[in-house]
């Protein structure tokens, strides 16, 4: 596991209790590389914001120190879910040190990151989506990437959910795909015909490529398993050279399926499990995208329900014209 570089000017105190933290997660918590990265990365910028306050010991840190941290990364441009996550580390942090007996209280309990807005994830048409999985591949590798891209809209996979996929979590007869999600939770998902289509295409072409020992359903050019930065960048290339209106990322993918599944089945609890999430509060953000879809349709089509203009095609004012 590669862990994030420390700044060379952090006391051997501050690093130290970080480096017993990330093999704690790691070994005792089981968690993945990434997750373990991640922590260490936000701990390391707290470290050498400390540093810059003479601040030595992790035993010093106070609540107020930690307000002051987080009006810093408010002013650096960090957004409140970004803060939050900074937040989560610490707090995780010091829930270690007092075990270890490193600290007297967690300073970090009752901070809260500044609220931000919330964004909707970016959808795609259903009639876009149909195009560009309907698009001709012009190259053996280009099976592979429609392969990829059936799947992901058609049982709303994470990317690395799809990156870590195995040749035997796909079941093709029963028409199923196991998937390792968040916090190592398999789950069974439905794969529909076209992606199940696409394959049966694929898997002859990935036996020319693949070695016999190697496990990945998806892999590259030279046989190995296909990155996550590969898979963002074929699906970004096959939106360009396929003529997608809009940029294409797995995110994209995901949202699109939970948002059609919702519009057709109005299953909000269906849903979550299709996406695996932990709670329904996740998914409910659903329910908002097929709100604005209604809405949209609604204040296009009901003739008194559209929404006035500050001003109409000849420059006047719309209020104007209503009350002539």
């Amino acid at each position: 596991m590669t862990v994030a570089p420390v700044p060379a000017q952090l006391t051997d105190e501050l690093s130290g209790h970080m480096a017993g933290f990330v093999q704690h997660l790691a070994s005792e918590k089981r968690n993945s590389p990434r997750t373990c990265e991640s922590y260490h990365r936000d701990l390391n910028r707290l470290a050498a914001w400390l540093v810059d306050q003479h601040i030595a010991q992790w035993r010093a840190v106070s609540g107020y120190d930690l307000r002051r941290y987080v009006a810093n990364l408010s002013r650096q441009g960090l957004g409140g879910r970004s803060i939050a996550r900074h937040l989560s580390a610490i707090r995780r942090f010091y829930q270690y040190l007092l075990r270890e007996r490193q600290a007297t209280d967690n300073p970090a309990l009752d901070i809260r990151a500044p609220k931000s807005g919330r964004r909707l994830p970016g959808v795609a048409d259903v009639d876009q989506l149909n195009y560009l999985l309907d698009a001709s591949p012009d190259d053996p590798l280009e099976v592979r990437d429609r392969c990829m891209f059936e799947l992901m809209y058609s049982s709303g996979l994470r990317l690395a959910e799809l990156a870590s996929l195995d040749l035997n979590a796909v079941d093709s007869k029963a028409g199923e795909a196991r998937v390792v999600g968040k916090g190592s939770k398999t789950r069974i998902l439905p794969v529909g015909r076209k992606a199940l289509e696409a394959i049966a295409q694929w898997l002859p072409i990935r036996a020319e490529l693949a070695p016999e020992a190697e496990a990945a359903l998806f892999v590259s050019r030279r046989g190995d398993r296909l990155s996550h930065r590969s898979i963002q960048a074929r699906l970004s290339r096959w939106g360009v050279v396929k003529g997608a209106d809009q940029k294409l990322h797995p995110h994209m993918l995901r949202h699109s399926f939970a948002s059609h599944m919702l519009e057709s089945s109005g299953d909000l609890r269906a849903v979550q499990e299709l996406l695996g999430h932990a709670d329904i509060a996740t998914t409910q953000v659903y329910t908002h995208l097929d709100f604005q879809h209604l809405a949209r349709v609604y204040d296009q089509s009901h003739p008194r329900a559209r929404r006035r203009n500050p001003r109409n095609d000849d420059g006047q004012n719309s209020e104007q014209e209503g009350s002539a």
